[in-house]
């Protein structure tokens, strides 16, 4: 089993909407996926826009009602495998709270540009030289994560650093929310061909 943490503000859009994606694609392996927010309200339940986009991009009518918002605590960063940020000032809260963490935090559209070069048969081979083959799923995806953080400072960054954000749809138009699930997607397509290809 491995474990997946999504974190936002607060945890009523981004966050679990990628929550809730990443668990549906990866759902035949049995993942953890959770998430939480920096400054997250008690106990609330997705807006209704990022419910009506969950439903639109495939996750179980079931699934979609029952999350609850939860504030982000350094407890909750102890044991995911990789911990996915919805933008920049998310990933340096996590690393205020966690700061030996930082290796497997990613803003999601950092990720997508990190894992973008790296295919997946150097996936399996980073994977291979420190995992043997019986070795869980955890310590497989661990690896992985590590070859893509090994990435930074080697891609080109973004043209704008804003451009490693996801914006925040909350309060805003359908069309906000349209556009941050697409900022969004090819991250959490990247973020499901590691874990295939290392587990």
């Amino acid at each position: 089993m491995f474990q997946i943490l999504t974190v936002c503000t607060g945890n009523i859009c981004r966050s679990p909407l990628a929550e809730l994606l990443l668990h549906t694609r990866l759902a035949d392996l049995d993942p953890t996926v959770s998430s939480a927010g920096t400054r997250s309200l008690a106990a609330a339940p997705m807006t209704p826009e990022a419910q009506r986009l969950a439903a639109q991009l495939g996750v179980a009518d079931k699934d979609i009602p029952t999350h609850r918002s939860r504030y982000l605590t350094e407890g909750h960063l102890a044991t995911p495998d990789l911990i996915l940020t919805m933008t920049r000032d998310h990933r340096r809260h996590v690393a205020e709270l966690a700061p030996t963490r930082l290796r497997s935090t990613f803003t999601v559209r950092e990720f997508a540009r990190l894992a973008e070069g790296l295919s997946d048969d150097a996936v399996r081979e980073t994977v291979a030289s420190v995992a043997d083959s019986d070795a869980d799923a955890s310590t497989r995806l661990r690896a992985a994560v590590s070859a893509v953080a090994a990435r930074r400072g080697m891609v080109q960054p973004p043209a704008s650093p804003d451009d490693d954000d996801v914006i925040d749809p909350y309060r805003r138009s359908w069309a906000t929310y349209e556009l941050s699930a697409q900022q969004m997607a090819p991250g959490l397509t990247e973020v499901e061909r590691i874990v295939r290809a290392a587990c």
